[in-house]
């Protein structure tokens, strides 16, 4: 079986699971898709890794997560023996838990062996069970696939204060079941109203039925960011996910994206993507 494109593999309507491994080349260029990524480092001196702005050195058994959306690249890095497990952004959505998990670890990029060796080593052990599940051409290793991602998933969960220098730099406070769902109903309704008339803090504490005060802190300690900046950060989701339509003008994107006008986003999405729209459309373009 060739899994040599595994890049333009379409996750939202084909399947909620892939894997790939065996890529001669060292370098992969700047590039984006709607799924997420986990890629177990393989052998070498050299292996490095961009996400985002940030580029990492990695050793191997180290493990990159690349969270759907998000610019990514190889700088130059052993791809033959390196694994990599690829999830649809759908499926992540489908289930309360997963995008909590997520919205958790949003900032969180690289575990490194060094730092975590037993968390590293449970995770590399479950990417192994996916590799040999996977390749094995079962009828049913999809769903097996799948079901070691969410134990992948509740690892990360299980770790999280020991995870926590690494997102942010205070110690997280308990969040109740309770409250942990309105405030993800309060995510969603944005997500789905990004171009409403009130998307303030205040508003959506309101709406979630708490404080202002206690929102603005509950809020960051879910989604490792203040209130503001997360709104940018869906803002940005959505605007990624229309410059996909090669079509669909700059102008359009924006106003369906919740910007008050294009040098607004052109700014934010320059801060955060480190280029402008246009450019990044034409990266999707190019890998396609």
């Amino acid at each position: 079986m060739d899994y040599s494109n595994y890049e333009t593999y379409d996750f939202d309507h084909v399947s909620a699971f892939n894997m790939s491994t065996g890529f001669k080349e060292r370098s992969y260029q700047s590039h984006w898709h709607s799924y997420g990524e986990i890629l177990l480092v393989g052998p070498g001196k050299t292996n490095i890794y961009c996400v985002g702005k940030n580029t990492y050195e990695l050793v191997p058994d180290d493990i990159v997560l690349v969270w759907p959306m998000e610019m990514h690249s190889i700088v130059d890095a052993n791809r033959e023996d390196s694994l990599v497990v690829q999830f649809s952004n759908a499926f992540i959505n489908s289930l309360f838990d997963l995008r909590r998990i997520m919205h958790m670890y949003r900032n969180l990029h690289i575990i490194c062996v060094e730092t975590h060796p037993v968390l590293a080593a449970e995770l590399k052990s479950i990417i192994f069970q996916m590799r040999d599940i996977f390749f094995s051409e079962r009828h049913d290793r999809e769903i097996r696939c799948t079901m070691l991602l969410m134990e992948f998933m509740l690892k990360l969960l299980e770790y999280r204060k020991e995870l926590t220098p690494d997102i942010k730099d205070e110690e997280p406070d308990g969040v109740s079941d309770d409250v942990m769902r309105r405030i993800m109903a309060v995510t969603d309704y944005i997500k789905n109203n990004l171009t409403a008339d009130d998307l303030s803090q205040g508003a959506m504490a309101e709406k979630a039925g708490i404080s202002r005060e206690y929102f603005s802190r509950i809020f960051k300690n879910v989604t490792s960011m203040n209130y503001s900046k997360w709104l940018n950060t869906i803002r940005l989701e959505k605007a990624t996910e229309l410059l996909s339509d090669e079509k669909r003008p700059l102008t359009e994107i924006a106003m369906m994206s919740g910007f008050q006008s294009i040098p607004s986003f052109n700014r934010v999405f320059r801060e955060e993507k480190g280029m402008a729209p246009g450019e990044y459309r034409a990266l999707f373009v190019k890998n396609q």
